[in-house]
């Protein structure tokens, strides 16, 4: 059985010590690395560092951070999902998640790399769904400040939008209030939007890799029913559900019909997709930026923020900050002990 000092393997290849999907038993207070040992707990939590390549100045700065925590005896696995993405490091040990959740901020600003903690994660190997919100999250925009822009009210638009994303102001008034303002529209601009809409990066790459393994995919969004359906078409998305609206004479009348998609609707779309699915909740992820989205996320097997606001980023599971989509994986692939 091999062990390795963490001061003997700096200025080395994290490959070239770690294999891919096996297993190693660190000791934070020896700074001891041992292979093939592994540690059982049924209070293991995880602690991932993603995003970046991994270095071992980066697993000591980690090991360190752990010993502060009086954290001792730690599993960790050295990992890749998909060849698309950099190997990650997951380090499994007892902890208090509402603990050091507060406390990874500053060290993933010090070692330039994301960090999420989280336990009970579902997994790839299971039949899964996933729900996401659209604007700013499958796409990189919000589609109704684009079509404000196409009505010259673009800055009147957009600070409501920025007020809703962020809490400040209740969803469904929002986009009554939004929607109204584009009264006069011609559907004929819709369309010419909704022909260009910029995916977000990886989300294709996260969809193909989820349905490769049987996974369900939907978009919740309190955006609109056409631009969803071009998501639809471009990503392979199984199910939509979204707002639809008002249209008279080739032109948007400034309302919205029927019951509009605003934070308990997303979640309860989640609830009512899972139940039909017969999919367990606890196989379920919902993601979003905004807070139109946490109720969907907190009632998911494991919530999401993609490129969130601070609220959002706070209240979620774990959150992907920078980078692809296609890092959802990591959470979701981690090798079994």
């Amino acid at each position: 059985m091999s062990s390795y000092n963490l001061s003997e393997i700096q200025g080395k290849k994290l490959s070239s010590i770690l294999k891919l999907s096996q297993w190693f038993k660190l000791s934070t207070k020896e700074s001891l690395l041992t292979e093939n040992a592994q540690i059982s707990s049924s209070k293991m939590k995880s602690l991932l560092a993603f995003g970046c390549e991994i270095t071992p100045l980066q697993l000591v700065k980690i090991s360190d951070f752990l010993k502060l925590q009086q954290i001792d005896e730690v599993s960790i696995c050295y990992f890749q999902p998909d060849d698309n993405l950099e190997p990650a490091l997951v380090f499994n040990c007892e902890f208090d998640i509402s603990k050091i959740k507060p406390l990874i901020a500053e060290l993933s600003s010090d070692i330039s790399c994301q960090l999420a903690v989280f336990s009970d994660v579902p997994s790839i190997e299971q039949p899964g769904l996933l729900v996401m919100d659209m604007d700013s999250t499958a796409i990189t925009i919000e589609c109704i400040d684009e079509i404000a822009r196409l009505a010259n009210v673009y800055e009147e638009v957009a600070s409501v939008t920025a007020q809703a994303m962020s809490g400040a102001l209740e969803f469904s008034e929002s986009l009554r209030l939004r929607v109204s303002k584009l009264e006069g529209i011609e559907l004929k601009l819709i369309e010419q939007l909704k022909e260009g809409l910029p995916l977000m990066p990886g989300v294709f790459d996260l969809c193909q890799y989820l349905k490769s393994k049987g996974w369900k995919l939907a978009v919740a969004s309190g955006g609109f029913i056409p631009f969803a359906e071009r998501v639809q078409q471009l990503i392979g998305l199984d199910y939509i559900h979204a707002n639809e609206l008002e249209i008279k004479d080739e032109k948007l009348t400034g309302k919205v019909l029927g019951t509009i998609v605003d934070a308990q609707e997303k979640a309860n779309f989640l609830n009512k997709m899972s139940n039909e699915l017969n999919i367990d909740i606890k196989q379920t992820l919902a993601m979003g930026d905004g807070a139109n989205d946490l109720k969907m996320m907190s009632v998911a097997g494991l919530g999401i923020a993609v490129h969130g606001k601070p609220k959002v980023v706070k209240e979620a599971d774990v959150a992907i900050n920078t980078g692809s989509l296609l890092q959802v994986a990591y959470f979701i692939a981690i090798p079994k002990q």
